[in-house]
Formats: C-alpha cells, sequence, structure tokens
C-alpha cells in the first residue's frame, strides 16, 4: 500500500509543507538523504501550544508530536517533487519537548511521531531518535520535531 493510501485508511490528511518562519529552508536534499527543519506542533486551528507538566498531559503531548510527524511528511514530499513513492526510510528524529523542570516522559510524548511513521510506513518508519526537554519553544508550541530521511534517487 503506498504511503498516500495508508494516511487514507488511517483517515490522515497531510498538511501543506509548512513555510519557514525565519531564514532557512524547510528541507536539504544531499544525495539520497533529505535533512527536514524542524517542525513546530500545529494542526488545523492553528498553532498547539502549552508545556508538559503545566497546561498539557502526555496525550495533548502525543498529539502535537503526531502533527509534527505529519509536517515531516508534508515535507519529504515537497522534498521528492508530489511523490511519497520515493521515501525509502526514516532515519533519525531530534525532538524537543517543551515541558517543566520535574516532567521525565519526553520519550513517550514522542512516541507520538514514532509511532505514526511506523503505523503510516511500517519497518521503513523504524528510525534512531532524541527526545529531550526544554523550557520552551519557538512561538509557545508544545513539540518540534526535525528529521533525517533516505530517498530514492
Amino acid at each position: 500500500m503506498s504511503v498516500d493510501a495508508k494516511l487514507q485508511s488511517l483517515g490522515l490528511t497531510l498538511p501543506d509543507a509548512p513555510a519557514p518562519a525565519a531564514n532557512y529552508v524547510p528541507y536539504v536534499v544531499s544525495g539520497d538523504m533529505v535533512y527536514v527543519s524542524g517542525q513546530i506542533s500545529a494542526d488545523e486551528d492553528g498553532l498547539i501550544t502549552g508545556t508538559l507538566g503545566d497546561d498539557l498531559d502526555v496525550a495533548a503531548g502525543q498529539a502535537a508530536a503526531r502533527r509534527c510527524a505529519l509536517s515531516l511528511l508534508a515535507q519529504i514530499k515537497a522534498a521528492c517533487g508530489g511523490d511519497l513513492t520515493r521515501l525509502k526510510r526514516v532515519v533519525k528524529l531530534g525532538a524537543f519537548v517543551n515541558s517543566t523542570a520535574d516532567f521525565t516522559q519526553q520519550p513517550q510524548v514522542v512516541n507520538g511521531a514514532s509511532d505514526l511513521l511506523v503505523e503510516v510506513l511500517g519497518d521503513a518508519g523504524r528510525h534512531a531518535r532524541s527526545a529531550v526537554s526544554s523550557p520552551s519553544l519557538p512561538l509557545g508550541v508544545a513539540v518540534e520535531i526535525d528529521g533525517v530521511f533516505q530517498i530514492e534517487l
């Protein structure tokens, strides 16, 4: 099943690839690798803001991380000229969770993104990753995730 068909079967729609908010590019293609800039948590209603351990719980953080994963896939689709069949695998995610000093469940929050990528891509979605705490993130968002992906040339 294609990535687009799998997304549709799950009732998911990729957002438009978000435009950069500052002086950087959304992705860089180098050989068969694509490096995607950090994607912040946002949905159809706007930014998903808040702090884990304060006004957001793990489930809300996971939902925010899922939205970041959808934006990462949108950027990969743009990098591949609209053809997600060129995506070979997710290599690595770097995740930042806006959380209080005593919140320690960053990995569980980022599972929202990891689980979505595996659900959509199967084994090609399994990846290395980091999940770290941040005392604040741009625009007050709950989660930001960047990624490295391998594509077919």
